[in-house]
């Protein structure tokens, strides 16, 4: 489980598309407020799914071989191939230009709430949906265990965080080094979501059939 969690987590935050609609809400006027109130949006909503799945097996994975299990895995499997297909994807297109999608020219004018809202909006759902299948299976008896829940979830927000904190205490050197970040980014962006979708998928893919057939 902690391997999973350790590579869903880091794909997490490392998503080109969310890092650059965090870098332009901090660009934005009260960047450090609409920013932290991103961040409490998104992990509130990774820990409500995350809270969710543990209230639903009561931190008791289910038996291996069995149909709960059997499922769980299939759901890792299929994610894990739709990932490899969206990596594929973008490489076969990779390069055209693309329109910024519409909600990003709006960036600098957001409520905190809004920002709160687009912390839900913009989770990467496909790789949260595996770290849920992935906690299905998760044993949690020892604090430890619990702690890598924390962790994976620390993880999933920690770019945002490092920003935050870097925003916050040094403003002016944040400006330009974000922007600097965001240019780099956007002129890398399709690189980046073909080498994460293609190593993520080919993990859930490779690891959820080996347990299948094991």
């Amino acid at each position: 489980m902690v391997l999973d969690l350790v590579v869903i987590g880091l794909a997490i935050a490392l998503e080109p598309i969310t890092l650059v609609a965090f870098i332009l809400i901090l660009s934005a006027e009260k960047g450090v407020l609409k920013g932290l109130a991103f961040i409490l949006g998104w992990m509130g909503c990774l820990v409500a799914v995350i809270a969710a799945v543990v209230l639903l097996t009561g931190g008791k994975p289910p038996a291996p071989h069995t149909s709960p299990s059997t499922v769980a895995l299939v759901i890792k499997a299929l994610l894990g191939a739709l990932l490899i297909w969206v990596g594929f994807r973008r490489e076969r297109h990779r390069g055209r230009p693309r329109k910024p999608p519409a909600w990003m020219a709006r960036l600098d004018h957001l409520s905190p709430w809004t920002a709160a809202g687009l912390g839900v909006f913009l989770q990467p759902w496909s790789l949260v949906a595996a770290a849920a299948a992935t906690v299905v299976q998760a044993k949690l008896s020892t604090a430890g265990d619990w702690l890598t829940l924390v962790l994976f979830c620390l993880l999933a927000t920690s770019a945002f965080l490092a920003m935050e904190l870097y925003a916050a205490f040094a403003p002016e050197a944040a400006a330009q080094r974000l922007e600097q970040m965001q240019k780099w980014i956007n002129s890398h962006t399709d690189q980046a979501i073909v080498v994460l979708s293609l190593v993520v998928g080919a993990w859930l893919l490779g690891d959820s059939i080996y347990l299948i057939v094991s």
